[in-house]
């Protein structure tokens, strides 16, 4: 996911391994351990490559209080945890089976 650095991510200057990152959606809501960060260059593409495991990945660009077009991103990698809550796809019937 990527947002602006001066608006929405704003708060990403703060952040720091450890911390945890609460994701809410229609679906539900999902947690994530931020594992690190990392400033790389707008090419790099690498961050975006697939992971065994459910991640998170949010970019933007860097430095926060850069004027204009900045020259680089910062990347959060965080990995899901346990979920607060969670809607099911499926719906249940009255004898109790799933549809």
């Amino acid at each position: 996911m990527a947002g602006h650095r001066d608006t929405f991510f704003r708060p990403l200057r703060r952040i720091q391994a450890g911390d945890e990152i609460r994701f809410v959606t229609g679906h539900g809501t999902f947690r994530y351990r931020v594992r690190r960060h990392t400033v790389v260059d707008p090419d790099a593409l690498w961050v975006l490559d697939a992971s065994p495991a459910a991640t998170l990945t949010l970019i933007t660009c860097y430095p926060f209080n850069y004027v204009g077009p900045a020259p680089r991103r910062f990347i959060v990698h965080a990995e899901r945890m346990a979920n607060v809550s969670e809607s099911s796809y499926e719906t249940v019937n009255r004898e109790g089976n799933t549809q």
